[in-house]
């Protein structure tokens, strides 16, 4: 009789972990939503979320118009190649200072470590925005997400 006690306990302790462990699965799905593209911090994480869905074409529909805009092609290139490598690289969108037509996104890169006894490192980064046409669109991201020769002249 003290046995099945035991057994049941232990059977209701792994059921309660199991559950927890679902709930825990479930909220972390829900963490990585297509937000709003009226505010500049709901373009960046758009922009983020196309490029881990390898959806190119949505990505690049968020960047500014501008001289030395790459080509889609150029841009998906950049990501398939290997030349951006979003890797063990994970985001925290933080404050979004806007001053009349540009924004400024404050983000948090958590990248993660090589070996089972190092940490995980933080850093500081911001992403850049300008108002085209009603719509925010992104100037200036940091590497990984952006290639370091877009919207620059090519040399001669």
């Amino acid at each position: 009789m003290k046995n099945d006690r035991f057994l049941i306990g232990i059977l209701v302790g792994v059921f309660l972990i199991i559950l927890l462990s679902l709930g825990a699965y479930m909220i972390r799905q829900n963490s990585n939503m297509v937000l709003p593209e009226d505010q500049p911090e709901g373009v960046v994480n758009n922009y983020i979320l196309a490029l881990y869905d390898k959806d190119y074409e949505k990505a690049y529909a968020y960047l500014a118009t501008g001289d030395f805009k790459p080509t889609l092609e150029a841009f998906r290139q950049a990501f398939i190649s290997g030349s951006l490598n979003l890797g063990y690289v994970s985001m925290k969108i933080g404050e979004t200072v806007v001053s009349d037509q540009q924004a400024t996104v404050y983000l948090t890169f958590i990248h993660g470590s090589n070996g089972p006894f190092s940490e995980p490192y933080r850093e500081q980064q911001i992403a850049l925005l300008v108002l085209e046409n009603g719509a925010w669109k992104i100037s200036s991201l940091p590497y990984p997400l952006w290639n370091w020769d877009w919207y620059q002249e090519v040399p001669k």
